[in-house]
């Protein structure tokens, strides 16, 4: 066939590979995640997560005023209490950071912001679990009245979508059955469905104080070495009603997102973890590599890999180059 079939002929302009392009990365596809810390009175920078703040509540008008500017849809909203207990009942609390984050949100940019609220008790706990503990092990069911709990405060204070994040079993159940009894059927769902027990979450718990106090997450987070595993979840919280389906990291399982979108036909999100932001502002800051090539591929593979929704510290970053690339 050589010299006739030449692949490189379409590769020869960035307008020609803009026209054949397979995948396209918008702002449209990005969340952005935000700290909101109720001990605190003006931002906080995050040591472990260059470029990244924990907020007071006050801050979140002019956030909200950014990402709609930039065009960033939504938020997900992760709550630092002033105080925790061993059951994290102060998630619930119709006061709560979280609850009047949402508020503040959606005065400042009503339904031009989607807000999402990350729902999970291991911010709102002392031992920082993301459950109840009872003799130094996580219990499933007494967890998920409590999550039902805090899922619905946050749809009372206006949340668009909870996102149970705990990997408790028939937590997606429980909370589509307390919203839909509470009178909010229309507040969807978007399940942490595959989330793996994972070294790269380790500057998110510095950044939300939610490390574990003993022990690890690999009792109820999934196990790394399985990937059929993650669709037997998937399947799981779609048959309790979950909206959306998320698989946590991202890059370490480009793998798992794609099977997931195979077989699913619903919206897949994934969450470019803390670990992976990290690990890229600190090349960068080495002189190692370009982060605005970098970010923009590695946000690109996850979009080709088959995620609808990517969940990313890199949001106000990237939606400023992918403006300049316009």
């Amino acid at each position: 066939m050589f010299p006739r079939v030449r692949l490189r002929r379409l590769r020869r302009t960035e307008r020609l590979r803009e026209m054949v392009a397979e995948t396209s990365l918008s702002v449209s596809d990005l969340i952005y995640p935000v700290f909101v810390d109720e001990g605190i009175e003006r931002r906080v920078p995050i040591r472990s997560m260059p470029g990244q703040s924990r907020l007071p509540v006050s801050e979140l008008r002019s956030l909200a005023e950014e990402l709609v500017s930039l065009g960033i849809p939504a938020v997900i909203l992760f709550g630092i209490p002033a105080k925790k207990d061993a059951e994290g009942r102060e998630s619930a609390r119709g006061d709560g950071v979280v609850q009047r984050a949402v508020r503040e949100l959606k005065r400042s940019a009503g339904d031009e912001l989607v807000v999402i609220t990350d729902v999970c008790l291991c911010e709102y706990t002392t031992h920082g679990h993301c459950g109840v503990v009872e003799g130094g092990e996580v219990l499933n069911d007494p967890t998920l009245e409590i999550l039902a709990r805090q899922a619905v405060s946050h749809a009372e204070a206006g949340a668009d979508v909870v996102a149970p994040s705990d990997m408790m079993d028939g937590r997606v159940g429980a909370i589509r059955q307390a919203l839909d009894d509470a009178g909010f059927e229309r507040v969807a769902i978007m399940s942490y469905s595959a989330k793996y027990a994972s070294s790269f979450y380790s500057p998110f718990r510095d950044a939300a104080k939610s490390a574990p106090a003993f022990g690890d997450r690999r009792s109820y987070q999934m196990d790394f070495r399985n990937a059929r595993e993650a669709l037997r979840e998937v399947e799981q919280d779609v048959a309790e009603g979950a909206d959306i389906v998320m698989v946590k990291p991202a890059l370490a399982y480009l793998d798992v997102i794609a099977r997931v979108r195979e077989r699913f036909s619903l919206p897949v999100a994934a969450y470019n973890v803390s670990g992976e932001y990290a690990m890229v502002k600190a090349a960068s800051a080495a002189g190692y590599i370009d982060e605005r090539s970098m970010v923009l591929e590695v946000l690109t593979a996850i979009k080709r890999a088959g995620a609808d929704l990517i969940l990313t510290y890199h949001a106000l970053d990237a939606a400023r180059w992918l403006e300049e690339v316009r």
